[in-house]
């Protein structure tokens, strides 16, 4: 349905304009001869009127076939032919209205000779091809407003899944786990528990910092990752160690905050912590063309299963996550080895 029809003081307006339009229409076969004002107008307003309705049939038209440049040929074509199709009813319909002035013994409201009615007719079809051109305006502009609207849902989602994100971030046994090993140090190691709570704080507040931006560099995630290992190596010592191969070119890369911290979560809490040995965590990064490719690899016990509740929901959300915060395709995919697990995250490349 047009959007004219659902809204009644733009389509009185619409018809008014061309209620305004047969006026003119009328002065001009007045003006001709063809008639006198009276019959001008008894036949040019309803003409006018059956036109501006029927110049909205052009809105199907282009909506059933957008112009695109790869098939704008075959589109103009089929908007000329109905153009062309809708001034030859038109130009029946008033044809038929005209006769009525038969009623009152006149060859029609108006005397129009066959010239006339082909100009006519000629007159209607440019009217529907300017309709068609004005339709493809709207059309476009209807799109562009969508997709204005469909980016802003997608930020807001991103948005809500950054929050969600930031609220599992701060996992109640991590804190637990950290406090209680503060409260341990300071009978201990007094210094030590100092660093830990330095350490602790610096975190928290790296996170809320960098959570509240659309894309941070490379480094910086790094740097939360870092941060967050250090807390966990005061607690877990020589069990955990990390490795970190990045290009240069990469730390310069832009990328949605808390991308690798929760991987990095879940490789000691589903894998390193699990180890009476603990292990080593791989980070790597690379500029693959166009792209930002990045991994996450930790050993895990030998034929344990993952914890489908936890990691798979964590990857779930990782993966909305990036695609709402990207226009071009991201992939997060799972390698499972004997003894080791790898998450591969390939994202557009922007600095």
């Amino acid at each position: 349905m047009h959007p004219l029809l659902t809204h009644l003081r733009g389509l009185a307006a619409y018809l008014l304009a061309w209620m305004l339009a047969g006026l003119a229409l009328a002065a001009a076969l007045a003006q001709t001869g063809a008639a006198d004002w009276a019959w001008a107008l008894a036949f040019a307003v309803p003409t006018a009127v059956v036109t501006g309705l029927a110049a909205l049939a052009m809105y199907a038209v282009c909506r059933s076939r957008p112009l695109r440049p790869a098939r704008w040929l075959s589109a103009m074509a089929r908007r000329a032919a109905a153009a062309l199709l809708l001034a030859v009813l038109v130009g029946v319909v008033a044809s038929l209205w005209n006769a009525v002035g038969l009623v009152f013994e006149r060859q029609g409201l108006v005397t129009l000779q066959p010239a006339a009615w082909v100009a006519l007719i000629g007159l209607l079809a440019l009217v529907f091809i300017v309709s068609a051109l004005t339709h493809d305006a709207l059309l476009a502009q209807q799109a562009l407003q969508e997709a204005a609207a469909t980016e802003a849902r997608a930020r807001l989602h991103a948005r809500e899944m950054e929050l969600q994100a930031l609220r599992n971030q701060i996992d109640p046994h991590f804190l637990f786990n950290s406090l209680n090993s503060i409260s341990a140090l300071t009978q201990l190691d007094a210094s030590a528990a100092r660093a830990m709570t330095i350490d602790l704080a610096q975190f928290f507040r790296l996170t809320l910092s960098l959570g509240g931006r659309d894309r941070i560099p490379l480094a910086d995630e790094l740097e939360l990752v870092q941060r967050y290992l250090a807390i966990e190596q005061r607690r877990l010592g020589d069990k955990l160690h990390l490795a970190i191969e990045a290009d240069a070119e990469c730390n310069a890369a832009l990328l949605p905050p808390l991308t690798l911290q929760p991987l990095v979560e879940n490789a000691i809490k589903h894998g390193i912590r699990l180890l009476d040995e603990g292990g080593l965590i791989e980070l790597r990064a690379q500029h693959q063309a166009s792209r930002l490719a990045l991994s996450v690899c930790n050993p895990v016990e030998a034929g344990a299963a993952q914890d489908a509740t936890g990691l798979g929901q964590g990857l779930r959300h990782l993966r909305e996550r990036l695609a709402a915060q990207y226009a071009e395709p991201t992939f997060v995919d799972v390698v499972q080895q004997p003894g080791r697990f790898t998450v591969n995250i390939s994202l557009p490349w922007h600095t």
